[in-house]
């Protein structure tokens, strides 16, 4: 008798040959049957027939591009889902790489996927001016496309017609290229296509600072044309990398010009910012689908595995429905409510989604590839048997893929009463011969996985994933798959700068190397290494001028490099000397070289050592600096610094453990090569002194005053000023009358032929070596300087999810939310925090940034319950800190400590809460940290939700409409609405009343839900009521609501008997109690 599984194959056969016209969209039953005795070649003939059918039918004959639809009128394609079908196409031809009579199978196979591959390659460098563009300013008007026409290649959208920038569609493309090329296929063909790929590489760098429109090509959940940075573009960035860093593009055939090189301090912030932003995907999407690809098959993008499983668990567990995931929550994509004849909703219009958001079965598929390569069995079967009941199958029975299924419009209203009561039904994939071919690529490289036809390997060659216990087994390029304990030794060379200071240190017993010491060997700045590096990738023909301007970062002067014949070793950034003040405090020296050493050892995955050259300079040890810098040199000679393992040694003995990069492109273009600068050795007597105490130890806080009467000098004629200028000696009075001088006569007044600004100049010089720093900070503002490393240092704390904002304390303030360009910053610095008579403000909330970027990424804990990291507040906040230290006492003015006690300072303030501290004092500085309880934003939530006209404090409006409609509890958008709601609050203590105050009313009417408030909630008529019983209870019925009276109430603790809750929460329930009353089912007053 025939079995059940030959009768299938029989229907299946009579189905293939019948010309019967009809409906093709049937369940799929049979198709997925197969026998247990069916040989290889069977199997790999279904598959080839599937891929045949459903995908490599479409592909254009021309651009080898796949159509978005499978009709004949459609002629778009998209990268991402021509990728997909490249990859469907590849794992099959790995499949029939395994039998020996392939009929000629694998080559077409494979070269469907170098002709779509070649044919994205094609249209995205005919955009090579673009590219160009993009270098410069990352900015939606000038990145590449990202859906071209499927037959011509052209540009089928304008940028303001369509969201292209999408950082993951070019970063999957880079990924994918790396795995086939891997696999044994030719893709780049000559030097021309090396260098744009490597120009690709450039613009993918910098996604951690790059807001896009993401895998939805939306932007921002409220689809209103915004940008935001995504945790899934910049993990596939970061994948990407990863795969491509050191790769070469001809395969085997190559040599070293067609290596592609990976700017790696880029590739650990994209890391680091994508363990900051997860398990969110942005601002506004509290999780997201779009995850999946990035921390799974194909990007492998977490190395962290409790982060991977958070962030898998809460897109399972919110997103999951019975059809496929939903992309996100209040996603209208298609849904019934959405107007299809509108790009962008309307405020207030998420709310009509909520609950019938079209659920995707790919996510399914996904999650079956997921299983496999994480060798979870449980999980493949479980995701098999949910997506067997919504899959269709064609005339030919092959499996056929919805796109997504939908709630119609009859059933809306009933669905968004009772979640998952109705029936969905699918997209018309499938239906008229349309096929969802992302969809169809997808499923048969799960398929192929499944039935063990392909393994994980042969579809990921390149190891993007490694089970944990192969890790230490596998030759990985730099970023090894997940964190494997990092106990790396630091090699470390000590270079003096010149003969004298050599001797010096000697006497100390401090071995150290000069510049001519160590020839052939050359020690060059790293800026150097940056105009090297211009020249790579140049192509005058495609018009890419190379690598953009940007520093070498602490891991790449960390290696040799071999440059022109010459070997070359380059000194970190943190020793060159900068404009800016900052390098002139050697404690902050020492502390940034211990940063680096510590970011090094963490960040370090290469096969060889790290070589870390430490270079010190006669002016480090000076006066009071020299006693420091011996404690620092010490330690590298006992071989630990701050935790971390060194081994000092000279520089010829260590170069044969680094790791050596090769510059060969410079040869290319050798005529046009400029002349490098190497370190040069200071040329002084060899056993001439050096001089130690040319710098005061302590500069008393006299000479930091200056020594005139500068409201008198405003008043007098400039010919006195300029004489008083020249004859005074007190640097502080020289730098109040520049002031006045730069005020009235502007910066190109001359006086005695000397340029103010060369004197500003001479003034902050002079004042840095004498460590006056209140002197140093004015000179330094009215020369408007600027720190390096202020954009990557804001874009530090924007990725944790934070937003910065710079302006003065109790004025208006500018709120950075996406990262900036320097010279953007600089103009608002100087125009939000430079007033008239506070221009040190500027160059200090600039010390700030520095300093917050640095302890966000290394201490993020101590920024917990702040939203908003506003500059302007938190130098208040170090304020209060000295006047609490102070006592009865003049507090220490906060512009004449050094840098690096501005550090200890803010890290003090940030710190929680000291006992002993009185109640006024604990909500100055929390009020000026904007510091917030556990669960806030959550409760002011609840609020609203029982507060239909909104509340209102210090004159702002929160509505209740359309925020709850917009928003959803968890996302970010809405905490820092409220954060923007409490803005206007002037004093830090009253803000610390008003945020107790809304967990009060949040805990009163969870308490008693039959209440709610009938008109809009005044926050501050509440605080005058409490106000006035509170001072009913002191006896102080005379006095008005003057906030200066207020400090006895400030000063109260916040709970216990008379404390400040109990007046809160009685002026709350007055006001309750005057309002409507909810009713309730089952309420005992109530008579029936």
């Amino acid at each position: 008798m025939a079995s059940i599984a030959d009768v299938g194959w029989k229907l299946l056969e009579f189905k293939a040959r019948s010309k019967r016209s009809g409906s093709i969209y049937e369940p799929l039953k049979l198709s997925s049957l197969q026998r247990d005795d069916e040989p290889l070649w069977e199997k790999l003939d279904r598959y080839y027939n599937a891929v045949k059918t459903t995908i490599l039918n479409y592909q254009s004959p021309t651009t080898g591009l796949f159509p978005v639809k499978t009709c004949s009128t459609c002629k778009e394609a998209k990268v991402r889902d021509s990728l997909y079908c490249a990859a469907s196409a590849w794992a099959l031809s790995m499949a029939y790489r395994r039998i020996d009579d392939d009929m000629g199978r694998t080559h077409e196979l494979e070269h469907s996927a170098v002709k779509c591959m070649r044919g994205i390659l094609y249209c995205y460098m005919r955009q090579a001016d673009k590219v160009e563009q993009f270098k410069q300013d990352p900015s939606p008007s000038k990145c590449l496309h990202s859906v071209f026409h499927v037959v011509t290649g052209d540009e089928v959208h304008s940028n303001s017609d369509y969201h292209h920038l999408q950082i993951d569609a070019v970063s999957l493309f880079l990924l994918y290229l790396v795995e086939m090329i891997c696999s044994g296929l030719q893709i780049i063909f000559n030097t021309d296509e090396v260098s744009f790929v490597q120009n690709l590489v450039f613009c993918v760098e910098r996604a951690y600072r790059v807001p896009d429109y993401g895998m939805w090509e939306r932007g921002s959940k409220y689809n209103n044309g915004s940008t935001e940075l995504h945790s899934s573009s910049v993990g596939l960035a970061k994948a990407a990398l990863e795969a491509i860093n050191g790769f070469n593009l001809f395969g085997n055939q190559g040599c070293s010009w067609s290596v592609i090189f990976v700017d790696l301090d880029a590739h650990n912030r994209n890391r680091q910012t994508l363990s900051s932003l997860l398990p969110r995907e942005s601002r506004s999407h509290n999780t997201d689908a779009a995850l999946l690809p990035t921390i799974s098959y194909p990007a492998f993008a977490v190395d962290d595995d409790a982060l991977y499983s958070q962030t898998l668990d809460k897109i399972v567990r919110k997103l999951r429905g019975k059809y496929g995931f939903k992309r996100f929550l209040r996603d209208g994509y298609r849904t019934a409510n959405e107007d299809k004849d509108r790009r962008f909703y309307k405020p207030a219009e998420m709310k009509l989604f909520d609950g019938i958001e079209c659920e995707f079965p790919i996510f399914f598929i996904y999650m079956m590839i997921d299983g496999v390569f994480r060798g979870n069995s449980a999980q493949v079967k479980e995701y098999q048997d949910l997506l067997q009941p919504i899959i269709f199958q064609s005339y030919e029975g092959h499996a056929v893929i919805p796109k997504y299924y939908y709630v119609p419009a009859d059933f809306v209203e009933a669905e968004q009463n009772k979640h998952g009561s109705q029936k969905r039904f699918p997209s018309n994939s499938g239906r008229d011969g349309m096929v969802f071919l992302c969809g169809q690529a997808l499923y048969n490289i799960a398929k192929l996985l499944v039935d063990e036809l392909i393994s994980p390997k042969d579809i990921d060659p390149i190891h993007r994933y490694v089970p944990r216990q192969d890790q230490r087994n596998v030759a990985m390029r730099y970023s090894n798959q997940g964190p494997i304990e990092n106990d790396v030794v630091i090699h470390v060379a000590l270079i003096a700068e010149s003969q004298r200071l050599q001797v010096f240190l000697n006497t100390y017993g401090i071995q150290t190397q000069t510049p001519q010491q160590v020839e052939p060997i050359q020690i060059w700045p790293q800026k150097e290494l940056v105009k090297a590096y211009r020249f790579l990738a140049v192509n005058k023909k495609l018009g890419l001028s190379g690598r953009p301007e940007r520093p070498v970062g602490c891991i790449g002067t960390c290696k040799i490099y071999r440059i022109l014949g010459k070997t070359v070793v380059c000194y970190p950034i943190v020793f060159d000397l900068s404009d800016f003040y900052l390098s002139q405090d050697v404690m902050l020296l020492i502390d940034d070289i211990k940063n680096a050493l510590q970011f090094i050892k963490q960040c370090w995955k290469m096969p060889g050592r790290p070589l870390f050259l430490v270079l010190i300079r006669e002016d480090n040890i000076k006066g009071s600096r020299f006693n420091p810098v011996l404690d620092m040199l010490a330690s590298f000679k006992k071989g630990n610094i701050g935790g971390v393992k060194v081994h000092v040694d000279r520089l010829q003995t260590l170069i044969s453990g680094a790791v050596v990069e090769q510059l060969d492109f410079l040869r290319v273009n050798e005529a046009e090569i400029p002349e490098f600068k190497s370190f040069e050795e200071l040329e002084l007597p060899k056993h001439s002194k050096v001089k130690r105490q040319m710098s005061t130890p302590n500069v008393s806080e006299l000479e930091q005053q200056p020594e005139i009467n500068v409201d008198e000098w405003q008043l007098k004629p400039t010919h006195e000023i300029i004489h008083k200028f020249h004859d005074c000696n007190c640097l502080a009075s020289q730098a109040q009358l520049a002031v006045i001088l730069l005020r009235r006569e502007g910066p190109d007044f001359l006086a005695k032929d000397e340029n103010l600004m060369d004197e500003l100049e001479r003034i902050y010089r002079r004042a840095g070596s004498r460590k006056l720093w209140s002197v140093v900070r004015l000179a330094a503002s009215l020369l408007t300087k600027l720190v390096d490393s202020l954009a990557p240092s804001i874009t530090s704390v924007l990725v944790h999810g934070k937003q910065v904002t710079l302006g003065l304390f109790g004025q208006e303030e500018e709120v950075i939310s996406n990262p900036l360009s320097p010279g953007v910053i600089q103009g608002i610095i100087y125009s939000r925090c430079a007033p008239r008579g506070g221009e040190r403000e500027a160059v200090l909330q600039q010390e700030l940034v520095i300093h917050i970027g640095w302890i966000i990424s290394n201490n993020p804990e101590l920024f917990s319950g702040m939203l908003k990291i506003r500059v302007g507040w938190i130098v208040q906040a170090m304020k209060h800190e000295l006047k609490i230290r102070a006592g009865d006492m003049p507090a220490q003015d906060i512009y004449q400590l050094s840098p690096s006690d501005i550090k200890q300072l803010l890290l003090d303030v940030l710190q929680p809460q000291h006992t002993g501290r009185s109640w006024l004092n604990k909500r100055q500085i929390d009020g000026s940290l904007n510091r917030t309880p556990l669960g806030f934003y959550d409760r002011v939530w609840q609020i609203l939700e029982r507060t239909p006209n909104g509340f209102m404090v210090a004159g702002t409006h929160l509505p209740q409409q359309p925020t709850l409609s917009d928003m959803t509890m968890y996302e970010m958008n809405f905490s820092l609405l409220v954060e923007d709601t409490l803005k206007n609050i002037v004093l830090p203590e009253y803000r610390q009343i008003i945020v107790e105050l809304l967990m009060v009313v949040s805990v009163v009417l969870e308490r008693n839900p039959e209440l709610e408030f009938g008109d809009k909630l005044d926050l501050d008529g509440l605080m005058k009521e409490a106000f006035k019983d509170f001072q009913k209870d002191r006896g102080s019925l005379d006095g008005g609501e003057k906030q200066s009276d207020m400090e006895a109430f400030y000063n109260t603790p916040a709970v216990g008997k008379r404390g400040t809750s109990s007046y809160l929460t009685k002026a709350v329930m007055i006001l309750l109690l005057q309002g409507d009353f909810k009713p309730c089912k089952e309420d005992p007053c109530s008579v029936s």
